[in-house]
């Protein structure tokens, strides 16, 4: 059973950075996706990047695209999400998620982390 924990989140002024943090526990098969989802109040989660296990190659939503890296750490089982330009709309409670299709809603992803906070100030 994948077990994912997420640290990092805070509180950041706009055009601050953070990076958020994923440990993943369990064997994740070469072909898993890691992904960040956000979440905001009342809303359903969202996909912000994800990076396929195994080749290491990324996926982006359009509005992560140059302000968002998604990175992994094979060795270590950790996935990383770097946040530049951080504006007040990104604020929302940011999930690390483990799946296998970038097409499937987040119903259908396997593994959930509690969630990290993000808020991001004017």
């Amino acid at each position: 059973q994948v077990r994912l924990v997420e640290s990092g989140g805070g509180s950041v002024q706009s055009g601050g950075s953070l990076r958020l943090s994923c440990a993943a526990s369990g064997g994740i098969l070469s072909s898993s996706i890691l992904a960040w989802f956000r979440q905001f109040p009342g809303k359903e989660r969202e996909f912000v990047a994800g990076i396929r296990w195994g080749y290491g190659t990324t996926n982006y939503a359009d509005f992560a695209k140059g302000r968002f890296a998604i990175s992994r750490e094979k060795a270590e089982n950790m996935v990383y999400l770097q946040m530049n330009s951080l504006k007040p709309e990104d604020s929302a409670l940011y999930y690390c998620a483990r799946g296998s299709s970038y097409y499937a809603g987040p119903s259908s992803w396997t593994n959930w982390g509690q969630g990290t906070q993000v808020t991001v100030s004017s």
